[in-house]
């Protein structure tokens, strides 16, 4: 790819690998409250540390309804976890009165704005329990992706926090909790596969669409834009008139072999190739390479995804 740099992650859908191109080897869960699966425990004399998994997410589609009164938007989304995200330790404080929080990836604040200290904050708050932790996030999920990264490392620290504390809250009272961080949180508290409305924080657990062993490439550009910034570029009469609730999720509810191409819409693309005219020329690029049966931004961008694998993988390496 001329126009952008690019980081390149492929995975396979509710397998047990994945891997980034520098063949560097993570986890993957089939579940997104996937900590369960995916958990660690090292136990000391007085203090034990859980190690979870935070996967990301794709879209398989997204349909921006209206713009509502209080300034959010109204969607309808397809949400699916896929085997790529971060890490995240949590070891409790005894006694402690403050939590300790570090990660490996520059730019990612560390004070009281992260969504992993907020989480935990909320934890405390709605549970009664004044428990602390030193919390240790190691990042592979970029920001400004639309791969939901930062939600899921709410989502994470909240479902590890509370496992940590005895298990006071039940994953129903986590879900309620968790749209007072961000609308996406919501999801991660799920099964895996979703069908998201409201500002997407109602949400519908559903069936993957995608067979066990899907495989899957993300493209992100080394540029990212911020979602308010998407939003802002979108002209609302030229949003997509296909309706999600009649037409695209019946027709994703019978499997991905049925869905035609045109129904795979995400009404952030026009904006998003607004802004960033390179990320629809690094699209029309991924629709050509043979392999792959769809090509679509995820979220509010800047990464693309594509389903299937290169014909000629060590080529599309060398290019993107």
């Amino acid at each position: 790819m001329k126009s952008l740099s690019a980081l390149l992650f492929m995975a396979l859908h509710q397998s047990v690998s994945a891997f980034v191109v520098g063949r560097s080897n993570v986890g993957l869960s089939s579940r997104v409250h996937s900590a369960a699966a995916d958990t660690e425990v090292a136990a000391s004399s007085d203090t034990e540390t859980l190690s979870l998994f935070s996967p990301c997410k794709i879209n398989l589609f997204l349909r921006i309804i209206r713009k509502r009164e209080d300034g959010f938007h109204d969607l309808a989304s397809l949400f699916q976890a896929i085997g790529f995200g971060d890490s995240l330790d949590l070891t409790p404080i005894p006694e402690g009165s403050a939590d300790e929080f570090t990660c490996n990836m520059p730019g990612v604040p560390v004070d009281s704005s992260n969504l992993v200290l907020r989480a935990l904050e909320l934890m405390r708050t709605k549970t009664g329990v004044k428990q602390y932790y030193k919390a240790n996030l190691v990042k592979q999920v970029p920001a400004q992706a639309g791969l939901g990264g930062g939600s899921a490392n709410a989502a994470t620290a909240m479902w590890g926090a509370n496992q940590l504390m005895g298990s006071p809250a039940s994953l129903e009272e986590m879900v309620e909790w968790s749209g007072d961080l961000g609308s996406d949180i919501t999801f991660f508290l799920s099964r895996g596969t979703a069908y998201c409305t409201g500002r997407g924080e109602i949400m519908d657990s559903i069936d993957p669409p995608l067979p066990s062993g899907t495989k899957l490439c993300i493209v992100k550009p080394d540029i990212g834009l911020s979602t308010p910034s998407v939003f802002k570029a979108l002209e609302y009469d030229k949003l997509s008139e296909l309706d999600a609730d009649e037409q695209l999720l019946p027709t994703f509810l019978k499997g991905i072999d049925d869905v035609p191409s045109d129904y795979f819409v995400n009404d952030l693309e026009p904006p998003a190739f607004k802004c960033l005219p390179e990320l629809k020329a690094l699209k029309d690029e991924l629709v050509e390479v043979k392999g792959f049966d769809h090509v679509m931004m995820s979220g509010s961008g800047t990464s693309i995804f594509c389903l299937g694998e290169p014909a000629d993988r060590e080529a599309f390496e060398e290019k993107f």
